[in-house]
Formats: C-alpha cells, sequence, structure tokens
C-alpha cells in the first residue's frame, strides 16, 4: 500500500513556498489615510471651483484609465494621483454649493468619518449574530428618525440602499397581503392585480410593478389637481371600477415631496380610501420627509402615521452619505411572509431579529453606524436648522426669481423646491425651445447646475435647494445666470 503520509500535496506545497501578497502592512495603510483624509480635505474646501458638471465627452475617462489591469501593485500616491487628475475631472459634483438640479446628496462630514469607520470593520450584517451591534445599532438610529420625524412608536423599520429599493419591498409585502399566494404559487393564474399612483409620483413605483411582475398594465395614473396632488375622489373612483371588473386592488402609493414639483399629496383624505377598500397604503417621502423634523412643516404630514409602509432617504436631505434609505412599517409580518427564506447554515435562534428577512438582499452594509453618527455628530436641531435654512432659502429665491416677469412659477413653491419657466406669451414650442436653451447656457457656465421637468406638457426649469454646502451666495450667482441667459435670448430671438 502506498505511504500518503510522507508526501505533501502539490497545492499544499505551493502554499508555504508560494504565500499569496500581504496587505498593506501598518504604516504603509497609515500614510494611505493621511494622504487620503487630506485629500478628503482639500477636495471639501474647493469643490467649489470645479465646474459642477464636467466638459468632458463619453469614454474620455474610461481612455485614461488603461485597458488592462496591472501585474504589480503600485504605491498608493501613485493612484491618488491618477484618481485626482483622471476621475475627479470627470464627476458631477453633487457637494458643489451650486449643485440644484435634483434632490442633493450631499454629504456632511460626520457620515465621511462613519464611511471609513463601516469599511474598517467590514461587518456584514445580516443576521443578528453575524455582527450583534451593527443590527442593534441600525434598529436604533431608525428609531431615533422615527421619534425626530414624529411618527408613532408602531412604526419600525430598517436601511436599503434607496427608495426604489423601499418601494419594492412594500409592494412584495402588499402583494402578500392581498391574498394572492405568489409566495407559493407564482402570477400564473392568480387576478390581476393593481397598483395606484399620482402622475406626478416617481417612476420607481412602476418599476417597482414591473420588477415585482405585476407589469406596467397593473399600474393606475391617478389625476392631480391644480398644484400636482393627487385627487382622492379620482383614487376612490379607479378603485371602484377595478373591483367592478374583477381586479384586486393591491397598493396605492401617496407622495410627499414630488420629484419634478415636491407636492404633497392629501395623504389622510387619500389613506381613508384605501382604508376603505382595505388597499395597502405606501408613503414616498424620501426626499421631504426629514423635513418633519422642522415643526413648522409638521402639519404638512398629516396622515402619514396612518400607512402601511413609508420611505425616508436620509442620503438626500439630512446629509447621510449615499447609500441609506429608511424604510419604515407598521406590521413585519407581511415583509416575512413575502421574502423571508433562511437555509439551513443560517438559522438561528435570533430569527426576529435578522434583517435579511425584510427585502432581498443577503447580505446587508453597516449603513446603521452613518445615520447614528449623524444624529450624535449633529443633532436634531442642527438637522432640522439645515432644513429651515434651505426652505427659506429657495422661497426667497423664488420671489427674486419673479420679479420683473422675465420667469414666473409653474408650480406652488413647495419645501425647497422651485418650478418655473420664462415666459413670453409666444407660442408654446418656442417659449420651450428658449427655457431649453437657458437651461443649457447656465449649466455650461459651470457655477450652477439646474434641471428640468414637464408640467401640463411644457418645459418647466427646476431648481431644488438640498446641499449641507450652498449658502445665499451660491442662489445668488444661479439667479443672476438665469437673468442673464433669459437677457440674451430675447422672445422674439430664435434660440
Amino acid at each position: 500500500m502506498p505511504d500518503h503520509t510522507k508526501r505533501a500535496h502539490p497545492a499544499r506545497e505551493n502554499a508555504r513556498t508560494d504565500p499569496a501578497p500581504a496587505d498593506w502592512s501598518p504604516e504603509t495603510l497609515r500614510a494611505a489615510l493621511g494622504r487620503a483624509s487630506q485629500w478628503t480635505i482639500d477636495y471639501r474646501r474647493r469643490v467649489g471651483e470645479f465646474p459642477v458638471f464636467p466638459a468632458i465627452e463619453p469614454g474620455q475617462v474610461r481612455s485614461a484609465l488603461g485597458e488592462r489591469p496591472p501585474k504589480e501593485p503600485e504605491p498608493f500616491e501613485r493612484v491618488l494621483a491618477d484618481f485626482d487628475a483622471h476621475i475627479v475631472s470627470g464627476l458631477t459634483h453633487w457637494n458643489h454649493p451650486g449643485f440644484l438640479a435634483y434632490f442633493s446628496s450631499s454629504t456632511r462630514a460626520p457620515s465621511i468619518v462613519a464611511e471609513l469607520l463601516i469599511a474598517a470593520v467590514g461587518v456584514n450584517a445580516m443576521l443578528w449574530r453575524t455582527s450583534p451591534a451593527a443590527t442593534e445599532v441600525e434598529r436604533t438610529a431608525v428609531d431615533w428618525l422615527r421619534q425626530a420625524v414624529g411618527l408613532p412608536a408602531s412604526f419600525s423599520g430598517l436601511i436599503l440602499d434607496t427608495a426604489s429599493t423601499a418601494t419594492f419591498t412594500a409592494l412584495l409585502a402588499a402583494r402578500e397581503l392581498a391574498g394572492t399566494r405568489v409566495r407559493a404559487d407564482g402570477l400564473a393564474g392568480g387576478p390581476a392585480l393593481a397598483v395606484y399612483t399620482s402622475e406626478q409620483s416617481h417612476s420607481s413605483v412602476e418599476k417597482s410593478a414591473l420588477a415585482a411582475g405585476l407589469g406596467h398594465r397593473s399600474v393606475r395614473r391617478i389625476a392631480v389637481d391644480e398644484a400636482f396632488r393627487m385627487r382622492p375622489e379620482a383614487l376612490e373612483a379607479a378603485i371602484t371600477e377595478d373591483l367592478a371588473r374583477g381586479v384586486r386592488p393591491t397598493m396605492a402609493c401617496a407622495t410627499i415631496g414630488t420629484t419634478s414639483t415636491a407636492s404633497v399629496d392629501p395623504v389622510e383624505a387619500l389613506a381613508a380610501v384605501a382604508r376603505r377598500h382595505g388597499v395597502w397604503l405606501h408613503v414616498d417621502a424620501a426626499y421631504a420627509g426629514p423635513a418633519a423634523m422642522v415643526p413648522e412643516q409638521r402639519a404638512r404630514f398629516r396622515g402619514w402615521e396612518t400607512a402601511d409602509s413609508i420611505v425616508l432617504n436620509p442620503h438626500k436631505w439630512l446629509g447621510t452619505s449615499l447609500d441609506c434609505s429608511v424604510l419604515l412599517y407598521r406590521d413585519v409580518a407581511p415583509f416575512r411572509e413575502s421574502l423571508a427564506l433562511t437555509p439551513t447554515y443560517l438559522e438561528s435562534e435570533d430569527d426576529e431579529t435578522d434583517l435579511m428577512d425584510i427585502g432581498l438582499a443577503l447580505g446587508r452594509r453597516f449603513r446603521g453606524l452613518k445615520l447614528w453618527v449623524l444624529f450624535r455628530c449633529v443633532g436634531t436641531d442642527g438637522l432640522a436648522g439645515t432644513m429651515r435654512r434651505h426652505i427659506a432659502m429657495a422661497e426667497a429665491a423664488a420671489d427674486r426669481l419673479t420679479e420683473g416677469g422675465v420667469f414666473e412659477l409653474a408650480a406652488p413653491v413647495s419645501f425647497s423646491t422651485i418650478c418655473f419657466r420664462a415666459a413670453s406669451g409666444g407660442d408654446p414650442a418656442t417659449e420651450d425651445r428658449r427655457n431649453r436653451e437657458i437651461l443649457a447656457r447656465v449649466n455650461a457656465g459651470g457655477r450652477s447646475f439646474i434641471s428640468h421637468t414637464e408640467l401640463g406638457g411644457r418645459y418647466v426649469l427646476r431648481l431644488s435647494v438640498g446641499s449641507v454646502h450652498t449658502e445665499e451666495r451660491h442662489l445668488d450667482e444661479a439667479l443672476e445666470a438665469l437673468h442673464r441667459a433669459a437677457a440674451d435670448l430675447s422672445p422674439g430671438e430664435p434660440a
């Protein structure tokens, strides 16, 4: 019989004689962190000097990065230099004080430090036992947010990546609660389902219906009033019509702070309609939800406490770094029933605290830490103060923007968002072209970045104050650029 005890296996022999390259030494890590931290401080100090939007062509950054991966390690200082030279110059700078285009995702300094700590510990918070503190920090931070925005203790929740994921997760719970048995039997042969949302709601509602297998035709876009708010009587009519056709109403989505205009749906009235028909009510407050911390804004949220689920994004107005989207719910059971699936190797006695059972993802980042750090380092008064200042800045900017009649509001100013257009009384197509050119000229200037939307079939300019770095002087620059562009493009001049 051959003697296997005296010869090492070739792979094991190689493992002893040819070890894998070691990680950086503590000294190398310390030096790299020092360089990275100094770069971060310098960047935040000079971010306003960059063009908000880069003047580059598609593929330009990629061509500078090299076609093949390097075989040998390079010093971090060289990597950092290339990052600064080739990558930063190709960024749209969301932390720029002139970033007024979308709902801002600027980053407060404490969140940057928290991200470093998250990367350093590198935990996966899928189960309570895989990192007990990560689960409990997340639950604490989410509950602090709940308290800060004035929601009752009947709500609990967790942190997901984005509002789109949160809405999708809520729809799966609503679909299961509607008695469709989709988890067990799939959609085939089941009743037709319907989802109701405003004409002004975010596209993530439709996308969630697609991903959940309901199909695009399942989405009912409910009409809005003159202030772009969903009409409760139109929701009632749509649900009644579907019930008569044998379609099962599944979820209604109301919005507090719509993407285009930041309009606020009448949640209290919509909730009454949803309750009457046993329909799940989801509230998309991704942008504006944190503003419930501001006492004088709290009345705008009346009725959201009756919702089945709510989404708020601290990575927007609160200045927590991407990604950090909080999904709140009054009953966890439908969420677990829709997706919970625990293989034997992950079973534990702590299943009730395992956040992996809510949502599609198994692996979970330690997102709760940066929200906890944010509350500790800024406080609810500081957070509310920033939002109050942004709202006041937007209201003042709207008044200045419309002085003299060059610009007119296209929607009521809501929270910190302004929708407006240059109007001349000419034909609609010419006016739309003029507004497109005004936006292009302002954005090409590099100092301010605004966006656009469409309301009533007309092209509309849009400005939203939300960056923690934006001050009055930056709004002054944007308003001056807008008036200058409008003056250069007189109503009778072709754009």
